[in-house]
């Protein structure tokens, strides 16, 4: 019998096995060092095993595998926090993750659980109330300076491909100019879906910032804008317009 043998007839000796065999294995362990040294801690082990507590029923484990999936959810999902900030336009509703500037919308008298609802209908993403950072602050005083806004700053990753493309067309528009549906449509290689971005356009979870306001339909005329016309006039009034 050969050692490679004994090591596969480790389990079946600790088992029932038949006496002959358990004998023939017991000779070769009394005639070979390196196989007793083996079988010593081969033993070890074993009897480390067998001291173990019996499992938990895989019930239980599924349970907790669903609230690890649960918490790193959470981590990897945080939610958007909405802040009310006083800017040159009247108060704004802003909401931040991570850093960025996730969601913004203008005050226009709804309660801040209608703003945090229709937040979170547009994000797919829960929003919670809290104090607007000092970072936060200091890239809206810059827009209302300049009228561009730092690409670091803001965040459209909840939204679909193609209104990520719509956007950030749209934020190609220079302050103080105005380009139509069927230019930005042009941009992003889809001539024919000037209807399309309108559609993004009005649901535009970051107006400012990503300028709808500066879209127009393709006689110049202002078209429609989710908080009116007049101030999407006031809006290129303001950043230098005057078509």
């Amino acid at each position: 019998m050969r050692c490679r043998d004994v090591e596969s007839l480790w389990d079946e000796l600790r088992g029932e096995c038949q006496a002959s065999l358990k004998e023939t294995v017991s000779t070769h362990l009394r005639a070979c060092p390196s196989c007793q040294v083996m079988y010593e801690q081969y033993e070890g082990v074993a009897y480390c095993l067998s001291c173990l507590p019996p499992p938990e029923p895989s019930c239980d484990l599924a349970k907790k595998v669903i609230a690890h999936i649960a918490a790193l959810k959470g981590k990897a999902y945080p939610p958007i926090v909405l802040s009310s900030v006083t800017t040159p336009l009247g108060r704004l509703y802003v909401g931040f993750k991570c850093r960025r500037i996730a969601y913004l919308s203008l005050d226009t008298g709804e309660s801040p659980e209608e703003v945090v609802a229709r937040a979170q209908r547009r994000l797919h993403r829960r929003v919670v109330s809290g104090d607007a950072p000092p970072w936060l602050l200091l890239a809206l005083e810059r827009f209302f300076n300049t009228w561009t806004v730092d690409d670091a700053l803001v965040d459209i990753s909840d939204l679909t491909p193609f209104e990520q493309a719509v956007l950030r067309a749209a934020a190609r528009i220079p302050p103080g100019e105005v380009r139509s549906y069927g230019w930005v449509a042009t941009q992003i290689g889809r001539p024919k879906a000037a209807r399309a971005v309108g559609r993004v356009m009005a649901r535009n979870p970051l107006p400012l910032l990503f300028p709808c306001h500066r879209v127009v339909d393709s006689s110049g005329d202002l078209h429609e804008y989710f908080y009116g016309r007049d101030l999407k006039a006031r809006l290129l009034q303001m950043e230098g317009y005057r078509g």
